[in-house]
């Protein structure tokens, strides 16, 4: 099956077709591949939403039985799948992944120590996920683009900034708009003071012009531009994920956010060109991301969707 998968996958042409289930095979690989850790249910979600929950496993066992995935199993019994070598080599030249190189999961073990933060990231892209596809709007199981990095040389000891996740989002009603995303889970694992500091990272980022490299006549074209207007035409908002902790702590925590766009000055400038915002996970999960669950971390805070920051 993996040659099948494979193959129809990457000629799509008029006479190759592949079957459904080829097809659900081929994005079950790609999902698996992007996010590194995906479970049943996610992958679900996900792929074939418009089915039964059991109908996923005749997806992904002929997929283990080829050796193309493997899974962990989490408390509660609940299996989280990932990619063996052979599946990492399967889908290597898929355009889809191309310029993806994530750490790859070797063994059940790593994948329950990395379970908590991937699969919680997972989480939050179902919920848009859900709510994209009920409104109508143009968003894609792929189009969450987990841990994205952006050199930052001269950034005061921070020499990458590392977004938990990058996402491109197309409202549809009632006029088209697309959208990016930054995304940062926050489990409550870290200091609320250490996940406020990651605005001033996207802020130096955001004001980050990179050195020329050469004295070439070309040199000051090149350094006219902002790092981040080389890989993005507007600079994505900015959004917090939260959970973890009861709604308390995170309220605290949204409010250190809230005050660190405000009174750090590099940060205070970008937020008056970049929307910021806070959520709570599980708001998401229940009333969707176009809900009013979101705290601007600016102005007066009074809470709205997401695409209204």
């Amino acid at each position: 099956m993996s040659t099948t998968v494979d193959h129809a996958a990457a000629t799509g042409g008029a006479d190759s077709q592949p079957a459904s289930g080829d097809s659900q095979a081929h994005q079950v690989l790609a999902l698996i591949a992007q996010h590194r850790l995906l479970t049943t249910t996610q992958l679900h979600r996900m792929v074939t939403p418009h089915l039964p929950p059991r109908k996923i496993h005749k997806v992904l066992v002929p997929l283990r039985e080829d050796g193309l995935i493997t899974h962990t199993t989490l408390p509660g019994r609940l299996q989280a799948h990932f990619l063996t070598p052979a599946g990492h080599q399967t889908v290597a030249e898929w355009p889809e992944l191309r310029g993806r190189n994530a750490t790859p999961i070797h063994s059940p073990a790593a994948a329950l120590l990395r379970a908590g933060h991937i699969l919680t990231g997972a989480r939050a892209h179902v919920a848009f996920l859900t709510d994209a596809r009920t409104r109508g709007d143009e968003y894609q199981p792929l189009d969450w683009v987990p841990e994205i990095t952006h050199r930052l040389p001269d950034t005061a000891g921070e020499d990458r900034l590392v977004a938990d996740a990058v996402f491109h989002y197309t409202a549809t009603s009632p006029r088209r708009l697309q959208y990016r995303a930054f995304v940062e889970i926050d489990r409550a694992t870290m200091s609320s003071e250490r996940l406020a500091r990651k605005l001033i990272t996207y802020a130096r980022f955001h004001d980050y012009t990179p050195q020329p490299t050469s004295r070439r006549g070309t040199v000051g074209d090149q350094a006219a531009l902002l790092a981040w207007q080389r890989v993005y035409p507007r600079f994505p908002r900015i959004l917090f994920i939260l959970t973890g902790a009861p709604r308390t702590t995170l309220t605290n925590r949204i409010a250190d956010l809230r005050s660190m766009a405000t009174g750090h000055e590099l940060v205070a400038r970008m937020a008056t060109r970049v929307p910021l915002g806070a959520a709570i996970l599980e708001d998401l999960e229940t009333a969707g991301p176009q809900a009013p669950v979101w705290t601007p971390l600016t102005g007066s805070g009074e809470p709205r969707g997401w695409t209204e920051l």
